[in-house]
């Protein structure tokens, strides 16, 4: 009931701005989620309906730690009008008169100005979801809220019965999937603030489950939608290599190409993607939140160099994805990708590696992290899950200025929990105690 009430004053009752507030009910919900998983991790119906209805607390909420919905109503009411999103930036739309659009002027406000400049960057996946929820919402903002909700909880849901099974397949405990159910950094980011990390998360388990039982060709288009749900799930496809084999690589592959070659074709255009690709670039070299290592490369490289911030991000965006695809071909080659549980943990060390780096760490981008991390040996994820709302501290301030001291306490908690699991996880604290 406790839980319930927090999650009520976080959907009604909360203004982003108030940041000792949120942190506050974002501890509470923390230590509501550790007592639950204590007192009743063998309750199954009980957990899954407290995670049912800590959901739909927010159902007719409108989000308050994001903006993001409203240009995923804005892409649904394009493509309804078939209209393709990727072709049109709104300002284009509104500053000429283009088309018609239903809550033109509350979606083309609402969204801000960066997302107005830019073309649609959510895949063609994301963009089915959108189309639905804004037909079904008959022209109305809420009601397309509404829809939006009902389907990634509906994935959430789905998450956990292919999670229990592929849990008990790696001969785990099936009571671990909880520790996402009952999250509330995913109730908040996902139902809450409309997020569709969760959805990408159901297709991967969905995929991964039929990778284990050897159905592998039925896996392929599953795993596609994933991809096309957010790009994610491309960073582990050198790793399925080792694990299925040459043969059967081939095959996934092929499938995997030709189903997203399927979900693309109703978007192809000439101009798709040069659009698309330039958009998607941007978080590579304009952006930055929440960031890890490269926090410290930029204070180094503006304190001490005089190098300017606009050049630091983008020369440093150059390189991440080329120190990821590095440690994707290490992690292939030298780690034994043999059995699903060791696939799942070079999955999850290439994920965070990347997210280490990376100049953007949204707070729900460790939703997928938090998820994969429950079939291995890692739980540094639910730490990390907890402590990523000190990024929410950059949204108090009129400037958007982040704490860079919040920030720290943040990635060495994150920083220092996953060391000690390295070595845990590897038999070198055990090694070490020997010798003493």
């Amino acid at each position: 009931m406790g839980s319930i009430l927090f999650y009520a004053v976080f959907a009604y009752d909360l203004e982003r701005e108030d940041f000792p507030k949120l942190l506050a009910l974002f501890v509470a919900l923390f230590f509501f989620l550790i007592k639950l998983i204590q007192f009743e991790k063998w309750n199954f119906k009980f957990l899954l309906v407290a995670g049912i209805l800590f959901r739909l607390v927010f159902l007719i909420a409108e989000p308050n730690l994001s903006q993001d919905f409203y240009r995923f109503i804005w892409d649904g009411e394009f493509i309804n009008q078939g209209i393709n999103p990727y072709l049109y930036t709104p300002n284009e739309v509104v500053e000429n008169s283009l088309f018609y659009i239903r809550n033109s002027k509350i979606l083309h406000e609402g969204m801000g100005e960066l997302s107005a400049r830019h073309y649609s960057n959510y895949p063609p996946i994301n963009q089915f979801i959108f189309t639905i929820s804004s037909f079904l919402g008959f022209g109305s903002v809420l009601g397309s809220i509404v829809w939006m909700r009902l389907i990634i909880i509906a994935a959430d849901i789905g998450i956990v019965y292919f999670g229990r099974k592929l849990l008990r397949h790696l001969n785990q405990s099936p009571h671990l999937i909880f520790w996402y159910f009952l999250n509330p950094l995913v109730i908040i980011e996902l139902t809450g603030n409309l997020h569709f990390e969760g959805v990408m998360l159901f297709f991967f388990i969905w995929s991964m489950y039929l990778i284990s039982r050897g159905k592998h060709l039925w896996a392929a288009p599953v795993y596609a939608a994933s991809i096309l749900m957010k790009l994610v799930p491309v960073l582990f496809l050198p790793l399925l290599l080792p694990f299925l084999g040459f043969k059967k690589s081939v095959v996934f592959y092929f499938l995997l190409v030709m189903s997203c070659l399927v979900f693309l074709a109703p978007f192809y255009s000439t101009a798709f993607l040069d659009n698309y690709s330039q958009t998607v670039g941007l978080w590579f070299s304009n952006f930055e939140f929440n960031a890890g290592f490269y926090n410290l490369v930029k204070t180094i490289a503006v304190g001490h160099y005089d190098e300017k911030p606009w050049e630091v991000v983008k020369d440093y965006g150059d390189l991440v994805p080329l120190f990821t695809l590095f440690l994707a071909l290490l992690l292939m080659v030298f780690r034994s990708n043999k059995t699903m549980q060791s696939l799942f943990t070079s999955m999850l060390l290439l994920l965070t590696g990347y997210y280490f780096l990376s100049s953007t760490v949204h707070p729900w981008y460790i939703v997928f992290l938090l998820g994969l991390s429950l079939f291995t040996h890692y739980r540094f994820t639910i730490l990390w899950s907890a402590t990523v709302v000190l990024s929410y501290f950059a949204y108090s301030q009129p400037d958007f200025k982040e704490s860079l001291r919040l920030l720290a306490i943040e990635y060495l908690l994150v920083f220092g929990y996953f060391g000690y699991e390295i070595l845990k996880n590897h038999n070198i604290l055990a090694s070490i105690r020997k010798k003493e």
